[in-house]
């Protein structure tokens, strides 16, 4: 599928595809949609010494990136896993603008490595930031009681309403710990029903700019 690098509302990079007239990000903000819904209200309120972050959708890296960079900030070791069926090349990487509009060129290299790295390894990309991406589809997933933390970053239902359903959710519940948190974009009530289905407990949020709420779920009993 053709592939375009587009700029955003807040002068940062997306992807779009111009065949399913789709953004990886919303146009009203790359950067503040994902600090707005992935780390405002998914990282920041479990800050465990340790966390175990599962990314559904690893795309353009942009969560992992300022995950590692506000671990750093807190001092706090992340074992990262981003599964991506269809991963972003090193060139299309090359021409995303986050270093220079985060202001953190410092961190270049950084930024390349997390998509140069092999696929399927385990890689440590900081002192306190370990990697592993997967080429799989999600509904191959299969961990069971690994993670603190669930990035669900998914194209929409509108373009791929598989990924959102009981079936896929029933798989992130079972991949969690308990009290583990799972955070998305996505407001929609079909969503939200399919999370409650499998055992969430399921909070709207506001949402990021140019989107009136988002959803956060968590896993309080592991029995269902």
């Amino acid at each position: 599928m053709k592939r375009e690098i587009r700029i955003t509302s807040d002068g940062s990079s997306t992807i779009h595809l111009p065949d399913w007239n789709e953004n990886y990000h919303s146009t009203h903000g790359a950067i503040q949609e994902a600090k707005h819904v992935f780390l405002k209200h998914g990282f920041k309120p479990v800050l465990l010494p340790t966390i175990s972050i599962l990314e559904i959708g690893f795309g353009t890296g942009l969560n992992c990136f300022l995950t590692l960079l506000e671990a750093e900030k807190n001092n706090i070791y992340i074992d990262y896993v981003g599964v991506e069926a269809y991963p972003v090349t090193e060139e299309e990487a090359r021409q995303l603008n986050y270093v220079s509009e985060l202001k953190e060129e410092e961190n270049q290299t950084v930024f390349e490595m997390l998509h140069s790295v092999s696929w399927e390894d385990s890689h440590l990309i900081s002192k306190g930031f370990s990697l592993e991406k997967r080429q799989q589809f999600f509904k191959d997933i299969e961990d069971e009681n690994c993670f603190d933390l669930v990035y669900f970053d998914a194209f929409g239902a509108e373009h791929q309403p598989e990924l959102w359903t009981v079936t896929i959710f029933r798989k992130m519940f079972k991949a969690m710990r308990i009290d583990g948190i799972l955070v998305t974009y996505s407001a929609k009530g079909s969503v939200r029903r399919a999370m409650q289905e499998v055992g969430f407990k399921v909070e709207r949020l506001e949402g990021p700019p140019g989107k009136r709420e988002m959803l956060r779920a968590t896993k309080i009993d592991s029995s269902i």
